[in-house]
């Protein structure tokens, strides 16, 4: 006969440092497993109490006093349910560790630290913690429980050694931001494990947006054969049941949930959202307002803003100017509409105006040239501004990482905001989300973004007849360029030699990218979706005398 062990994975949205808002949401999803499910165990993601990354609240001394309380309060709900939690810890000797406790029966009866630490790409964690190399091992009804953090279960080591010391089933508490590809891989460096150890993972990871990461959630079990048992949902919260089922000397997690999973742009666009709406509502901004210019970036820009918080938390403000093309005025206008967003239309000539005679005098004898567009965009930041601060709305930026990479953008014009959705979407990608967005049931009759948009030639619209090409390469030439240079770091020789392009047009990109870099510096915040984004992803020094052929 059969013995089960019910088992509730809980991937929550917790906010980072508010360690009081993230117990009472970690008692929350424990009495919601309990009495939805009747979970014996449930199992949270890494950092649960702190969420992650906490970042260098971690040399906060009394950030270690809140979790300790934290870890109190847990204590005294973990009475007929046992809880395992992440949560940051400080010893006497003033080292750090990451963290996982098996909670139950009112105390901490079992504690795991983290053996390896992530130190690439967003992860800082040598800079935090130390490591260590023992294994952890509960006992629950005569199942062996093997308690792993997050990359522990990108190395051999600390499974197998769980194993050893009596693990029949891993439980792995995961921060794991998103990218693309991202949800493949776990799966796949889950099956690698399971295939050396032979015992069956649960997976549990965070979700929601913080700062420039979101976390997917997507959480899951698999068997001791790696196939995929019991799927959580991405990009929401979600108390996903499992089965542990014990027989004989054989451990096995039963067939349950399996929620479906986005693909392509529509998981893209889920993170933007999810990004968006959490950089909003966790900073407790009354909503978002953008400058609308009948272009494509600032028209997916509103369509995410609105899809993620609504329409009554965003508005839109046209500021058209003499290059400003009247179907541009329309194309915004009819869009704002069907959203149903607040729009205004805030001209900016007398504004210019006024700005072009003070300068007059020092600019007498100086030709015409970038700066008198610069200028137009840096009007309309100040407007964007004076009603972020008079609204209490975030601005968001509109630019994408094609014009982010080399520099196609104005410091403080329309890089102005606090932050960024489309900072890590390539233009190629733009297109692709926003045609996504107009296949969608709301849009098949009436695109919510106009199909003019989409077709027409990209244009900062700040001269006459202007397109993004009389500057750059064509974006299906200059996006591939880009993701090699910035996201693999190759060469602009093997660049162009893979890609059969001429080197000095690649050259000329990975020149425009370096000089750059200032201004990038100085950017808002944007969701990261690929593989190495620019900001915490990417850092590059500002002042570089670097040359490569």
């Amino acid at each position: 006969m059969s013995e089960q062990i019910r088992l509730c994975m809980a991937q929550i949205n917790p906010i980072v440092g508010d360690i009081a808002a993230n117990v009472e949401a970690i008692i929350a999803a424990a009495e919601q497993a309990q009495e939805q499910h009747q979970a014996e165990i449930v199992v949270f993601p890494e950092m649960t109490l702190t969420g992650y990354p906490p970042e260098d609240l971690l040399f906060r001394p009394a950030l270690y006093e809140q979790v300790d309380q934290g870890l109190s309060r847990l204590c005294e709900a973990a009475q007929d349910v046992a809880l395992v939690v992440g949560y940051p810890m400080m010893d006497d000797l003033g080292e750090r560790f990451n963290m996982a406790a098996w909670l139950a029966e009112g105390q901490i009866q079992a504690s795991y630290i983290k053996q390896n630490l992530p130190n690439y790409s967003v992860f800082d964690e040598k800079r935090y913690f130390s490591q260590d190399n023992r294994p952890c091992v509960v006992q629950y009804k005569g199942v062996g429980f093997g308690l792993l953090i997050c990359e522990d279960i990108w190395k051999f080591t600390p499974a197998s050694q769980a194993v050893e010391a009596g693990a029949d089933i891993l439980l792995n508490l995961n921060a794991s931001p998103f990218s693309q590809e991202k949800h493949q891989d776990r799966i796949e460096v889950v099956r690698r494990r399971v295939a050396e150890v032979k015992r069956p993972v649960v997976y549990v990871n965070q979700v929601g947006g913080q700062d420039e990461l979101v976390f997917d959630g997507g959480s899951f079990a698999t068997c001791a054969e790696g196939e995929v048992q019991v799927q959580a949902p991405e990009f929401v919260e979600a108390i996903t049941p499992l089965t542990v089922l014990k027989q004989g000397g054989a451990v096995a997690i039963a067939p349950g949930e399996q929620a479906a999973l986005y693909h392509d742009e529509a998981r893209i666009y889920r993170a933007l959202m999810l990004g968006v709406r959490d950089y909003v509502h966790k900073n407790g901004f009354k909503g978002v307002l953008l400058g609308l210019s009948g272009g494509i970036d600032s028209a997916l820009t509103l369509a995410v803003a609105v899809d993620a918080l609504g329409a009554e938390q965003v508005e839109a403000v046209m500021m058209p100017f003499y290059y400003t093309a009247k179907i541009s005025e329309e194309d915004a206008a009819t869009q704002a509409s069907r959203l149903g967003t607040r729009f205004q239309s805030l001209p900016i000539e007398s504004l210019y105006a006024g700005f072009e005679q003070l300068l007059a005098p020092r600019f007498e004898g100086c030709g015409v040239d970038t700066t008198e567009e610069n200028l137009q965009a840096r009007i309309r930041a100040v407007l964007l501004m004076a009603l972020s601060n008079k609204l209490g709305k975030v601005v968001l930026a509109t630019s994408n990482k094609s014009e982010v990479a080399v520099g196609y953008s104005t410091l403080y014009g329309d890089m102005v905001g606090g932050f960024s959705p489309l900072k890590d979407v390539s233009k190629t990608w733009v297109y692709r989300l926003a045609r996504y967005r107009n296949s969608l049931e709301d849009a098949v009759d009436e695109p919510v973004i106009p199909h003019r948009v989409i077709e027409r030639a990209p244009s900062a619209e700040l001269r006459p007849d202007q397109t993004d090409q009389d500057t750059l390469p064509d974006y299906d030439v200059l996006d591939p360029v880009i993701e090699a240079l910035v996201g693999r770091d190759l060469s602009p020789q093997t660049i162009a030699t893979q890609l059969s392009l001429e080197p000095a047009l690649v050259q000329r990109i990975a020149n425009m990218i370096q000089r750059n870099e200032y201004k990038r510096r100085q950017s808002a915040p944007g969701v990261k979706i690929s593989p190495r984004a620019f900001g915490r992803d990417r850092r590059y020094p500002i002042t570089s005398g670097y040359q490569e052929d």
